[in-house]
């Protein structure tokens, strides 16, 4: 995947400045693919000259260079594409495991400390997407399809989590 493509994703959604787009792009697409705020604006001038969006003076720009960006026909279309060709499942690329495999080898690594701060991270970004899941999605009313993929999108989320959780306290009984 792409930047440009998230980036075409959230100017969809919404047309925004760079800034503002960065900060949502941080709440919002930022927790499956994240890109820095410098990421975000090389890859509007870059899709600018490309023509899939444009940009104007914002409507709050003053007398600052303040841009608003909206997504051209052409975005669109690259959009669509790239959302209909095959995508490749998640790889595993965790430089802990590789960690694990070396005090299988050695033997005489401690990495239960480094074990438990995991554990303790995805129990805190499971917190994060339950009050997310709360806020925006258990309120009783029907849901719009876009905020139903939305959801299963989070849910998604909170899977990994609680799956990482629980192998996490599995390979803990094996440390000790």
């Amino acid at each position: 995947m792409s930047l440009a493509h998230a980036v075409l994703t959230s100017l969809i959604e919404k047309s925004s400045s760079g800034y503002d787009l960065a900060r949502r792009f941080d709440k919002s697409i930022g927790y499956f693919w994240h890109a820095t705020h410098q990421q975000i604006y090389r890859e509007l001038a870059r899709m600018e000259a490309a023509g899939w969006i444009e940009s104007s003076s914002a409507p709050d720009a003053g007398k600052t260079r303040k841009r608003e960006y909206r997504v051209l026909s052409a975005g669109r279309a690259e959009l669509a594409r790239w959302a209909c060709e095959p995508s490749a499942p998640m790889d595993l690329r965790d430089e802990f495991m590789v960690k694990l495999r070396a005090d299988a080898a050695l033997g005489e690594i401690d990495l239960r400390d480094e074990l438990r701060r995991r554990i303790a991270l995805h129990q805190e970004k499971l917190a994060h997407y339950r009050a997310i899941e709360q806020r925006d999605f258990l309120h009783g009313k029907p849901l719009s399809r876009e905020a139903r993929i939305h959801h299963m999108i989070l849910k998604k989320g909170i899977l990994l989590e609680e799956g990482s959780i629980a192998w996490g306290a599995e390979m803990l009984a094996v440390l000790e």
